[in-house]
């Protein structure tokens, strides 16, 4: 018996520019990452708690190029970390709002914000703002200073994971669920 044709076979006989790639991907070439549940609503263990109030939904853990990607929820208003970047951050904001004390802008929902490398600056969740979700791909690492730039800590790719493989432990999810997220 003859088993029907898929979507893409029957989109194929009428459409040849819908026939999918023939040949192979590159040897060792890592699969797709795809996170279908990318905001956590459906098991809210994947959440990171960071601080008080502040937790990371982690994506994306790029050990080979120094580079992690999460999701951000602040759920009170106030100062999160001051902080200087040793690489580029792309920030998208979905929810809310936020600012750093030493610039006159507002990041809002919709807006999109590129972070130099080397910027110093102290982030803020303003008051009235009762939840803050923000996209942040972070490469290098968050070096923590005090107001004068002396050094009160870091994060970067090895410790978000080894925290966020430390969270999913403790909550059930196991250690190795981390893994997904490794590139």
């Amino acid at each position: 018996m003859n088993k029907p044709l898929t979507t893409a076979q029957v989109a194929a006989q009428t459409d040849p520019q819908r026939i999918p790639y023939q040949k192979p991907q590159p040897y060792a070439m890592r699969p797709d990452m795809v996170i279908l549940d990318a905001m956590g609503t459906a098991d809210p263990r994947v959440w990171v708690p960071l601080a008080e109030h502040v937790a990371v939904r982690p994506l994306q853990f790029n050990v080979t190029q120094g580079q992690y990607t999460h999701v951000m929820r602040v759920t009170k208003a106030g100062m999160i970390a001051r902080h200087r970047h040793s690489g580029g951050v792309h920030a998208w904001v979905f929810k809310g709002r936020w600012h750093y004390l030493e610039h006159d802008w507002v990041a809002e929902e919709g807006s999109y914000i590129w972070e130099p490398p080397g910027e110093t600056h102290t982030l803020v969740v303003p008051e009235g703002c009762t939840e803050m979700i923000t996209l942040f791909q972070v490469t290098g690492s968050l070096m923590y200073v005090d107001p004068q730039g002396q050094s009160t800590g870091y994060d970067d790719v090895f410790t978000r994971l080894e925290k966020a493989r430390a969270h999913y432990t403790a909550v059930g999810l196991g250690e190795n669920y981390v893994e997904q997220l490794i590139r």
